[in-house]
């Protein structure tokens, strides 16, 4: 592994997200060590995010929900897959199980690890526990659409795989972990027949 040397890191910014600036060098690929740089970190802890599938029906539920920092680019209201924050101390698996409950109002099955990974490494450390779950059509369904006391006003969507692949293959996606997971499905769907 390359050196990193810290020479100062402090908290610029303090509130529900977090700015870090550091003062840094990094081992070259020469082998040298770097002028000192200047970097900042976005710290909003790491999340998780589900593919919600039902397989009798062929199809996959998302939520679309008001976004603010994709509404200054025209958008506002994004279609994705369900996810939330981590909590202190709770596990991924638990924080999806919670999201789905909150935002879907259903139950799944087995979570099964699709990837972990960074959404924006060159300025954020958050990293995204994505999972595939099938929905248990025999548990109880809830309302679903969010937690009032967050201001959330979820809207469950429901598309079959070929409104799911055409929206895909007409770039209707716009969120980074939907389309990780819609893709991954496309694989698996034509590779091992889920």
């Amino acid at each position: 592994m390359k050196r990193v040397e810290i020479i100062s890191k402090k908290r610029m910014f303090d509130d529900f997200f977090k700015v870090d600036e550091a003062i840094l060098r990094y081992e070259r690929l020469d082998g040298g060590m770097s002028e000192p740089v200047r970097r900042l970190s976005l710290e909003r802890g790491d999340g998780v995010a589900v593919l919600v599938y039902r397989p009798r029906q062929r199809s996959v539920l998302l939520v679309r929900q008001f976004r603010f920092p994709a509404h200054a680019q025209g958008e506002g209201w994004l279609l994705e897959v369900v996810a939330g924050m981590l909590e202190k101390g709770e596990a991924p698996e638990e924080t999806a199980r919670r999201e789905i409950a909150e935002e879907m109002g259903c139950q799944v099955r087995e979570l099964r690890p699709i990837s972990t990974f960074y959404l924006s490494p060159g300025g954020s450390s958050e990293r995204i526990f994505l999972y595939f779950a099938e929905v248990d059509e025999e548990a109880p369904r809830e309302a679903g659409g969010g937690l009032e006391e967050e201001h959330e006003d979820i809207e469950v969507v429901e598309l079959g795989l070929e409104e799911v692949w055409r929206a895909l293959d007409r770039g209707e996606i716009g969120d980074a972990k939907t389309l990780v997971a819609l893709m991954w499905l496309r694989r698996h769907l034509g590779e091992r027949g889920l």
